[in-house]
């Protein structure tokens, strides 16, 4: 081989006149005596050049003036033939030749890739026949992928070059190194007239695609369809006989109704619902889709499955470590799906204010307490201590709304609370209470903090009680938590305006520069605070 030519910026003077079909140029060189051999930077030769370029005549001239016949199988860097340009190019004229000279039609790349290949990429109808027709491997691997010609044309949606492949006996069910055929490919991006193809061509001897073939990890052409939205494509699986009850995972639990929840497919939730089997996502082991709909945070597709029946509660999630799909709302962080579980009858504890507290989330807490959450009791009162301590910096944000529904402030009033909590939190607790005539263990626990630290700021629960705020804690004590969740209710009692207005705590709330109305808001407005998934 000639390296006197050799350049690392362009190609040589033969391979000029190549790439630009000049052939009257090129006899002269040849003539001449210049290497028709030699190579650029990227390890192509004039054969190559020629073979990409679609310079057919000057293909002929440089093969007959080759200095061997393995001139016709050199490879550039990447691995590439004369005949792969030609049939990337898509020159049926340059393949053509590149054949009857001997040229390898199942040569591959560095990259494993056949020229065949090649030509459905480009969709070079023509050039595939020729391909073909000189017995180029119709089957197997094509690609580094694993790819076959037919997951390409169903990428492509060439229905002709599918039609030839079909047609010249490539097998449907062809997979990659993941197990993909080419009707999960169709199905995968939504290339309807593909799927259409593979699921209903029928030879005399060979029977449409399988809608159920299922991947490595078991996921099904119906389910990748759910998953990205393809509604049409998901109607044509089903209508072709796929399996909406086949578990698409390892573990059998997940089904493309999960998909299409996760992913927030309503339409193709509506396609789904009919022909999912509602017992297969609610035995135990299973995931419900609610949880899915509820991990991806889609309104619309958890309130659909809620009307066909779901559970809004569920069966528990070890897979996901919760107890029910409430649990994932805080997890995820989707609180404006809360409402739409409550609407459905999912019942609200004591445990959902603690999670409030624990996750700062004030709005949700305050839409709890009006949504009627059963208030800490128990041995539940001693589990909030934690959650409080936590949230005590912003307790003007919750602690109000505790309180005026009827949260008894004994309560919070334990040795370690009283220890812990700012001056500010303890004094507007005792607000509540006659401070007077506390418990004796609580009394001591107050009188110890005053000696041991300087929370002067107690001081002035030292002086008595006014009558009409021991007035107040009366009428309140006679009214139940369920009446005093609501500011509403005290507005409708047969008492002036400003006595409403002092069962409601207004003059403490301003003493404490509180100026919204704790318990008057019914929605989830925002939320504070910061949680990691």
């Amino acid at each position: 081989m000639d390296f006197t030519e050799a350049y690392t910026d362009r190609c040589s003077s033969v391979g000029h006149a190549a790439r630009t079909g000049d052939v009257k140029s090129l006899k002269k060189l040849i003539k001449k005596g210049s290497s028709v051999d030699v190579p650029d930077n990227r390890g192509w030769m004039p054969v190559h050049e020629a073979a990409y370029s679609k310079s057919s005549q000057c293909l002929q001239l440089l093969i007959n003036s080759a200095p061997s016949r393995s001139y016709i199988k050199a490879k550039t860097f990447e691995g590439e033939s004369a005949l792969h340009l030609a049939a990337k190019s898509g020159s049926v004229r340059c393949a053509q030749i590149l054949l009857q000279a001997g040229a390898d039609p199942n040569e591959v790349t560095n990259e494993e890739t056949t020229p065949l290949f090649l030509a459905v990429e480009g969709g070079h109808k023509e050039v595939v026949k020729l391909l073909l027709k000189n017995k180029a491997n119709i089957n197997g691997s094509h690609s580094c992928s694993g790819w076959n010609p037919l997951h390409q044309a169903s990428l492509m949606e060439r229905r002709d070059i599918i039609l030839l492949l079909l047609e010249n006996g490539v097998d449907k069910e062809c997979e990659d190194d993941f197990g993909i055929t080419p009707a999960f490919i169709a199905s995968q991006y939504g290339k309807y007239e593909s799927l259409n193809l593979l699921l209903l061509h029928e030879l005399h001897y060979v029977s449409g695609a399988n809608a159920d073939c299922q991947a490595k990890d078991k996921a099904t052409p119906l389910f990748i369809a759910a998953q990205e939205g393809h509604d049409k494509c998901v109607g044509l699986l089903l209508a072709k006989g796929a399996d909406p009850n086949l578990y698409c995972n390892d573990d059998n639990w997940q089904l493309p109704i999960h998909a299409a929840a996760q992913m927030g497919r309503s339409k193709t939730l509506d396609l789904l619902l009919p022909v999912t089997d509602p017992a297969s996502g609610v035995a135990d082991g299973k995931v419900s889709p609610v949880y899915s709909a509820v991990y991806g945070g889609h309104k619309d597709c958890l309130e659909k499955l809620l009307m066909n029946g779901y559970n809004p509660e569920a069966q528990k999630c070890p897979l996901f470590g919760c107890e029910t799909p409430m649990c994932m709302v805080f997890q995820r962080r989707h609180f404006d799906i809360v409402p739409v579980l409550l609407k459905y009858g999912f019942r609200l504890s004591s445990e959902h204010l603690k999670c409030c507290l624990q996750n700062k989330t004030f709005d949700l807490f305050r839409y709890f307490l009006n949504q009627r959450c059963p208030l800490p009791s128990g041995k539940e009162v001693d589990a909030l201590g934690q959650y409080v301590c936590n949230a005590q910096q912003e307790w003007e944000e919750w602690l109000p709304d505790l309180l005026l529904a009827g949260f008894h402030p004994l309560h919070l009033l334990d040795v370690v609370w009283i220890r812990s909590v700012n001056d500010d939190f303890l004094n507007f607790t005792l607000e509540f209470t006659d401070w007077k005539r506390l418990p004796g263990h609580v009394e001591q626990y107050l009188s110890v903090q005053r000696k041991a630290s300087a929370r002067t700021q107690l001081k002035p629960f030292e002086t008595i009680p006014a009558l009409m705020h021991l007035c107040r804690l009366q009428i309140r004590s006679l009214l139940t938590t369920e009446r005093l969740r609501s500011a509403e209710f005290i507005c409708t009692l047969p008492l002036p305006v400003c006595l409403q207005d002092f069962l409601h705590y207004s003059d403490v709330l301003r003493k404490y520069a509180i100026t919204r109305m704790p318990n008057s808001s019914g929605s989830i407005t925002r939320t504070t605070g910061q949680s990691s998934d």
